[in-house]
């Protein structure tokens, strides 16, 4: 299971089929009545343009690091067991990241009430369309799975935030 997660956390190659199989999978799931041609290419669109996000976001990221795709993998591998390098020149390049990381998430975080509201209002607005259509099996379905979505959003979140900060004050004491 490690060597899964170790190879999924490093290989865009693997995210992309995860995301290709998961979203063919999906379309059948859903849309039993389509064609089986139109399913795939509109996954392969979804997962090009996905990995496409994620490879921008990486190279951002290891630019502003000073490190590579791997080496970011690995440093976010470290902050998530709370590991403090012991090379001076690795603490330093986790602590750009850490920084780095830590005001994305603080600056994205005024805007996330703003997201959870609106993601509230769309349950909301499914919820009242199933009260006058008559069937509300799908609307509840959908609200559970908003209301679910967003405090695992907000569990993540805060997580992430602790793991962060406990890094960030780790580095300190260390350097």
């Amino acid at each position: 299971m490690r060597a899964w997660k170790l190879w999924l956390d490093r290989s865009l190659t693997a995210q992309a089929v995860l995301i290709f199989v998961l979203g063919v999978a999906g379309n059948a799931l859903l849309r039993r009545d389509g064609q089986v041609g139109w399913w795939v290419i509109q996954t392969g669109v979804f997962t090009a343009l996905a990995i496409g996000i994620v490879a921008a976001q990486r190279r951002r990221v290891g630019r502003a690091a000073g490190v590579g795709p791997r080496g970011i993998a690995e440093l976010n591998r470290q902050i998530r067991h709370g590991e403090v390098p012991s090379d001076p020149e690795t603490r330093a390049t986790m602590q750009k990241l850490v920084a780095e990381q830590l005001g994305k998430m603080e600056r994205g975080g005024r805007w996330l009430p703003y997201w959870l509201a609106c993601m509230g209002l769309i349950a909301a607005g499914m919820l009242a369309l199933g009260i006058v259509t008559g069937s509300l099996v799908f609307p509840l379905v959908f609200a559970v799975g908003v209301a679910v979505f967003c405090a695992w959003i907000l569990w993540m979140r805060r997580r992430a935030l602790e793991r962060h900060r406990h890094m960030r004050s780790a580095l300190q004491s260390h350097g």
